[in-house]
């Protein structure tokens, strides 16, 4: 079964209370909280970024779990992990209720055919309201058509972070052998047919030191053994006989060697160096492919390519294009929802994804490999329908306390954004839900917190595409631009800091056309950050005063990407995020400005 909800909602806390309880660790072990968030990212992000399987036994019944990603950026991951399981456990909030991304995974289970078993979690938390929440989940799954067997699924109510479930929302439980019990009546055994031969469907790909690349494979038809000849159905059509060396199942958080295994089992195999996902292992007398996994197409794209800037060359130790090319074919393989197309200049490529978190993860994670990049501006990515441009619209929902309604109306106000719902709970707090182009939202979360003080939450998932909504100005201010190439100066910065906010400090090497602030004013302004001060032998009389310099703004990666316009690109090094002009010559920057600006005046 997979485990699918919105992000924050305990998928991940419910996965380690179900391994604690079915004694997959020892009592006096020490395991760490959220032990199937692995890699650094997803632990300092406190999300869930690659879906991960694992295993648990509970009266002699083995449980293959399938935990998911919550954000809408890593919805290709849901869709993967859906095609592996023959059941889906839904968590919503006790407090949140369903939010957009519960929306999706729920459309996409339910035209999987997949059943249902809905787990109210944080029943404890003092602002839980069930009975609303459930009216809310029936109306969800009215607006998304199910019909009258998956509108009937059992509901369990548990504190995931206690290890506590019960059938009664009245009732805290004292285990989770109601939630086992439910699952064990509700999902189905593997279906399969004696006789059939071989069948098991490539859904992930890992890596082992030992033995190479594994293929991560759900099995639906027939046995499968080590050291057996199997067929390779590949994605182009070719079928190659090979070997399998190894082969793993997954008990807890281990693989563990195994000699045969049957239908329904999740298993790894070795053996198969160029394997890749949606590719099919098969009987090689009897050899039938299964249809190739499909996911939803990307609807974002921004360009990476080399680190072209001044500074290129000092931090980072993989510059060469071709190293880069390399790791996005590499990212290609495992990460079913990434397209990476050529662009005009050879050095540079275009990436698409489902969001900016899914490209913002991608390069932080290059980086951290030794990757100096050049990362452009994140794009929507429009359609041709009826002869007419559309683009994606995103469905947004919000929740915020009732006294920034007004300051909320009017930011999503000036991005074309439609309120379609507005619900107060009685508590203080209200939620919105809207519809907005998703170019709207590039960069209007850092404005939303400021706005709100903090307090506001907001997600959104893909909805539909509608006709282009005209032209959007997600950024009222301008940049403060280097004019020259220098270390910054305390003297210069002291007086450059009632322009606007300062992205550097003192002593900090900048160049010609990089960004070091945000000008206060709507345009761009160049301005000298490294100039010093004349020293001469008389005495000032102002010389011994106090003076105190504002703090830089230290910008991350996503709010970079969220900072900059269509004239500007981030330099990401492994200890460095710079602002920059695509043109770094002032000059140069004039004339393409001027271009700019007569052919809005033609209408060209």
């Amino acid at each position: 079964m997979a485990i699918v909800a919105h992000v924050d909602h305990g998928k991940t806390t419910l996965v380690d209370a179900m391994l604690w309880q079915s004694g997959a660790f020892r009592s006096n072990q020490d395991v760490g909280e959220r032990v199937m968030d692995s890699t650094d990212l997803e632990r300092e992000k406190g999300i869930t970024i690659l879906a991960k399987n694992t295993a648990v036994r509970h009266g002699g019944v083995k449980i293959n779990i399938i935990d998911t990603p919550g954000h809408a950026d890593f919805g290709g991951e849901v869709e993967r992990g859906l095609t592996m399981v023959d059941g889906v456990l839904l968590l919503v909030d006790a407090s949140e209720g369903p939010l957009p991304q519960t929306r999706f995974v729920l459309r996409k289970a339910l035209e999987a055919q997949l059943p249902v078993v809905l787990v109210v979690n944080k029943i404890d938390r003092p602002d839980a309201r069930v009975k609303e929440v459930l009216d809310e989940v029936y109306g969800l799954f009215l607006d998304l058509d199910a019909d009258e067997h998956q509108i009937e699924f059992p509901i369990v109510y548990c504190n995931a972070r206690a290890g506590r479930a019960s059938l009664d929302a009245a009732d805290n439980g004292t285990d989770l052998e109601p939630l086992f019990e439910v699952l064990l009546e509700t999902i189905p055994a593997p279906v399969y047919e004696d006789g059939h031969p071989l069948q098991a469907l490539v859904t992930n790909l890992d890596a082992s030191p030992y033995v190479g690349r594994l293929a991560l494979c759900r099995v639906h038809h027939g046995t499968i053994s080590r050291g057996q000849p199997v067929a390779w159905c590949r994605a182009d059509g070719s079928i190659e006989r090979v070997k399998v060396t190894e082969l793993y199942v997954t008990e807890a958080l281990d693989r563990v060697p195994a000699d045969q295994v049957g239908p329904g089992d999740i298993i790894a195999i070795a053996g198969l160096a160029d394997v890749t996902i949606g590719e099919t292992l098969a009987d090689p007398d009897d050899a039938r492919p299964l249809p190739v996994i499909r996911v939803d197409e990307p609807s974002l794209s921004m360009t990476v390519g080399v680190n072209t800037s001044p500074l290129s060359g000092r931090e980072g130790t993989k510059l060469t294009a071709r190293l880069i090319k390399s790791r996005l074919d590499t990212e290609l393989v495992g990460n079913v929802s990434l397209r990476v197309l050529p662009t005009e200049r050879p050095d540079t490529w275009e990436v698409q994804g489902r969001g900016e978190l899914q490209l913002a993860v991608l390069v932080e994670i290059m980086r951290r490999e030794g990757f100096e990049l050049t990362v452009g501006k994140p794009q929507v990515l429009t359609r041709l329908i009826d002869g007419k441009v559309h683009e994606p619209v995103e469905r947004v929902s919000i929740d915020i306390p009732e006294d920034y309604i007004g300051v909320v109306t009017q930011l999503f106000a000036l991005r074309k954004g439609r309120l379609e719902n507005m619900t107060n709970h009685g508590t203080g707090w209200v939620r919105m839900e809207l519809l907005i182009p998703a170019r709207g939202l590039i960069g209007v979360r850092t404005e939303f917190l400021t706005e709100t003080r903090g307090t506001g939450q907001l997600h959104h998932v893909f909805d539909r595409f509608e006709p282009w909504h005209g032209e959007l100005r997600t950024r009222p201010t301008g940049a403060l631009v280097a004019d020259r190439t220098g270390p910054t100066t305390f003297y210069a910065l002291l007086s450059l800091q009632e322009r606007g906010s300062l992205f550097v400090g003192p002593a900090e090497d900048v160049y010609e056309g990089m960004i070091v602030g945000e000008n206060a004013r709507g345009e761009d302004m160049d301005i000298n950050p490294t100039k010093e001060r004349k020293v001469t032998n008389i005495r000032s009389s102002t010389s011994e005063e106090l003076v105190r310099l504002v703090p830089p703004r230290q910008l991350a990666l996503e709010q970079a990407l969220e900072f900059i316009t269509e004239d500007e690109c981030v330099e990401v090094t492994p200890t460095k995020v710079r602002l920059r002009k695509v043109a770094l010559d002032q000059a140069e920057r004039g004339r393409r400005a001027s271009q700019a600006k007569r052919s809005r005046l033609s209408g060209v």
